[in-house]
């Protein structure tokens, strides 16, 4: 008998959100998606991690920490704002204390959430604020792989005619991994899974030796796989490729996933949404954008807005415990199910290995699911328990020459599978810019082949906000309605910056003072060499 395997795949994504000065104030609600990703997803994360290695659990898990994360996390100036923000949730909670006073269920629940972010700032000052550092110290130890993925979010099959762009972005994503890794991965995320036909031979020529698939793009290949998604395959040039298991997206957020349990928290129920302006300082002031506080008092049994007014009985009221119960169970369910999967695909084809690989988006996960990182330590701790080994996907490939070779189809984890939401009527304006200065791009990058000193500042400076245009988050945030404006904003700006560089170097003149400027509040890809941008052949 073959053996069974469970791959886990946490995908971390963020766009590249940094403000100083007067704009961090006015920009506060954006800014803190990477500061609630970072107290809701990461530092648990790394908790988690360390409980699992302290308990001796055997597991293994994959994870892809993008290029832009990175640079956040690693940044100064963010690792400041941080800490003055998570000073701010303390003294918020402090206030939030005293007025939940008259209700001790809710009181508990609030002083939970207080302690919670006084202990994720002791964490995060014994760590210095090197939360990559931490992860990749696990990575040492054998229990974390790193995938690497594109510069930016980029939707690749909306490019798949540019070829120049495609090998940049891969090109920027291999070396920053290399910036904060120190060496070169094995896999390749596609950014939403989007696959195409030919990215393969991109990702071969960076010397990629895998790639995970949508389990459309895999079962709908020319050529049939004969194992399903329970083995890899490979394409033409050996580049072996995963199918992602289809059922777990259903299974934790679907229409009766386990995220909608009602005992765990309703995030909705924020009291940043709801009570008096005058009492959310020193976050929200009267007439700003309100957004997520952190200090949310009921479980999702509250919700309609007409039950507002019973959210002080004890049956709203979020009970930890209860939780926490409910993680363990769904946990139980999940590996069970995983296991039964497995067995049947092991009936069928008893002489080889099994697989299923699982990817949660670690965004999706968090917006929907305050309990997320608590229920995945759980399925590590039942798979462990249930004798079901946790894998990476570098640990399955073997000889990739041995894997049946296929001709997967085109597709993506978005939506429906075809990235409906990348190309919507919200947002559909915006793919004809970023394509438009893709195009300038390269012919900038022949243009100038070999500039240095000013001219090449320029380039590079053009180059970064160029990927910044064509990360498809701005999109998403526009189809979701999260920040629309904001996003907006951010893409015009970037398409805006580009232009003024591309319109500079045709008149050859140029204002250092604004190049020196926009370099210093984008301080990401600082090996970057245009040069990226040339046609390979």
């Amino acid at each position: 008998m073959g053996n069974k395997r469970l791959v886990f795949v946490l995908n971390a994504t963020q766009e590249y959100i940094r403000h100083t000065g007067e704009d961090a104030e006015k920009y506060a609600a954006v800014s803190s998606y990477l500061f609630d990703a970072i107290s809701e997803t990461y530092i648990p994360l790394l908790r988690m991690l360390s409980n699992l290695e302290k308990d001796g659990v055997n597991f293994k898990l994959s994870l892809v920490l993008t290029p832009v994360l990175c640079t956040l996390l690693d940044d100064k100036v963010i690792q400041e704002q941080y800490l003055s923000w998570l000073d701010k949730k303390i003294e918020f909670g402090k206030k939030e204390i005293q007025r939940t006073a008259g209700n001790p269920s809710i009181q508990a629940v609030c002083k939970r959430t207080f302690e919670q972010y006084q202990s994720d700032k002791d964490f995060y000052e014994e760590c210095k604020g090197r939360l990559v550092k931490k992860f990749y110290e696990f990575r040492k130890k054998g229990l974390v792989e790193f995938i690497a993925t594109c510069g930016t979010d980029i939707f690749m099959p909306f490019y798949n005619d540019m070829e120049e762009v495609m090998s940049a972005q891969v090109e920027a994503g291999i070396l920053s991994y290399r910036s904060f890794f120190g060496d070169v991965p094995d896999g390749f995320w596609l950014p939403e899974l989007g696959y195409y036909e030919g990215v393969e031979k991109i990702l071969k020529a960076y010397g990629m030796n895998y790639t995970i698939l949508d389990s459309r793009s895999f079962l709908f290949s020319k050529i049939e796989p004969k194992n399903g998604l329970f083995s890899p395959a490979r394409f033409t040039n050996a580049l072996v490729c995963f199918g992602r298991d289809y059922d777990s997206d259903t299974e934790i957020f679907g229409e009766d996933g386990y995220c909608h349990d009602v005992a765990y928290k309703n995030l909705a129920r924020d009291v940043g949404f709801i009570l008096e302006p005058e009492k959310l300082d020193p976050f929200i002031t009267k007439g700003t954008v309100r957004y997520a506080l952190g200090y949310s008092y009921w479980n999702k049994t509250l919700i309609d807005e007409s039950e507002a007014g019973n959210a002080d009985d004890g049956e709203n009221v979020y009970d930890f415990a209860v939780a926490e119960k409910r993680c363990e169970e769904h946990a139980k369910q999940f590996v069970q199910a995983k296991l039964e999967k497995l067995n049947k695909a092991q009936a069928l084809i008893p002489d080889e290995d099994v697989s299923v690989v699982v990817t949660i988006d670690a965004n999706r996960l968090r917006e929907n699911w305050n309990e997320g990182i608590l229920w995945l330590e759980k399925v590590l701790r039942e798979a462990a328990a249930s004798g079901l080994e946790t894998e990476t996907p570098k640990a399955l490939i073997g000889n990739p020459f041995k894997l049946q070779r296929i001709a997967p189809y085109y597709g993506s984890a978005c939506n429906a599978g075809y990235a409906e939401e990348l190309l919507s009527s919200k947002n559909n304006w915006m793919l004809r810019y970023a394509r438009k200065a893709s195009e300038r791009m390269v012919d900038l990058a022949e243009r100038f082949p070999s500039e240095t000193g000013l001219k090449a500042r320029l380039l590079n400076l053009g180059v970064k906000e160029l990927m910044f245009a064509e990360s498809s988050g701005w999109a998403k945030m526009l189809d979701g309605e999260k920040s629309p404006e904001y996003a907006e904003m951010r893409f015009k700006q970037s398409i805006n910056d580009f232009t003024a560089v591309f319109d500079a170097l045709g008149s050859n003149t140029v204002s250092t003072e604004w190049l020196t400027n926009l370099e210093s509040a984008h301080q990401i890809f600082p090996w970057m060499n245009y040069r990226i941008f040339c046609r390979k052949h």
